[in-house]
């Protein structure tokens, strides 16, 4: 136990106005998964690195990209004791640090994640050994500093999954802690839990360009009952493509969401992501996400209905007008006959 070591990773991912190239990043999944895995997860293209001092340390943050736009911010601290409550304020130094580095690349704070992942490793016997720490583990995952009540904490620990009989990951809302007596091991468990990350970041993402784009139609549709419909109209023409784009653009990125993740299939690195993305309530996201889809869907059809309707309208209103003005026509050259026949 003497030799024991623990950690303090954190993950932190944002939307920022940077299109990301470079070198690809090897991810690796050493745990039980099939050989197709690495090509459903998203890629990660080496961005670079920061280096900061935080209590006297100097700190690596190392950067990396998930292309067009998603960046991830990680870095791993050693600390002497992660069942004490001091462990939070180094937690909150980092997350502010790591705000900071997403702030230069020209990141919005609402729209990023961030997780913290308490690492212990290089133990002998069994993870359960650690549970007599339950109550700051508890309080960590949830990054709350004041005691929580028995009952929350033993609901908050039912959330684990193991793989050989000496490891343990325990995941919550805000962070996860990992018991693995193999270091390298716990390489994996970053990874997945790095990309539930992603995708509850991805689902928001694409939750508020479909919230954009109702707010725009339902504009549009209130620009049409008023005076100015020609006008309307013509801005009606001009977003409709625009919303056909986006909206099968929405389908086909859900659709991905969706399909990279079944390619994992029901191995453990399927479980575990299938227990991150339940505690971070992802499939609620997904249905939200359809509902708008299909709120979209029909207001396209209603938007698109109706200038069809008001076009045959103007068509008619247009034939009606010609029409009366042919027969004005036809009046007058009777009369001016009239009058050319009758003169003398």
């Amino acid at each position: 136990m003497m030799f024991m070591k623990q950690q303090l990773c954190i993950i932190f991912l944002g939307e920022v106005r940077v299109e990301f190239q470079g070198e690809v990043f090897q991810q690796q999944l050493v745990k039980s998964a099939p050989s197709y895995v690495v090509k459903a997860i998203p890629a990660q293209v080496i961005v670079g690195q920061e280096t900061a001092e935080i209590d006297g340390r100097e700190i690596v943050f190392h950067l990396r990209g998930y292309p067009p736009d998603i960046l991830l911010i990680q870095c791993v601290v050693d600390v002497e004791n992660l069942f004490q409550p001091d462990i939070f304020n180094l937690e909150a130094k980092l997350n502010v640090q790591v705000q900071t580095i997403l702030k230069e690349y020209g990141g919005d704070i609402d729209y990023s994640e961030d997780y913290s992942i308490f690492i212990v490793t290089d133990y002998e016997g069994e993870p359960e050994q650690f549970l007599e720490h339950a109550p700051i583990i508890a309080s960590l995952l949830k990054s709350e500093r004041m005691e929580l009540d028995p009952k929350e904490v033993d609901y908050t620990l039912k959330a684990q999954i193991k793989y050989a009989k000496n490891d343990l990951t325990i995941i919550d809302w805000d962070g996860a802690i990992v018991f693995d007596p193999v270091p390298a091991d716990t390489a994996e468990d970053i990874e997945l839990l790095t990309l539930a990350n992603l995708q509850l970041l991805r689902h928001r993402i694409l939750d508020r360009q479909l919230e954009e784009q109702l707010r725009q139609m339902s504009n549009i549709v209130l620009e049409r009952t008023g005076r100015n419909m020609l006008i309307a109209d013509r801005q009606l023409v001009n977003n409709l493509k625009e919303i056909i784009r986006i909206r099968m653009s929405s389908i086909s990125q859900l659709q991905r969401l969706e399909r990279d993740i079944k390619l994992i299939g029901d191995w453990y690195s399927a479980r575990y992501y299938d227990l991150a993305s339940n505690k971070f309530k992802i499939e609620e996201w997904r249905k939200a996400i359809r509902s708008k889809l299909e709120s979209l869907e029909d207001i396209y059809a209603v938007i698109a209905e109706n200038f069809s309707v008001s076009a045959k309208h103007r068509a008619e209103w247009a034939q009606i007008i010609a029409f009366f003005i042919l027969q004005v026509g036809w009046f007058i050259i009777i009369i001016l006959e009239f009058f050319y026949f009758t003169r003398d």
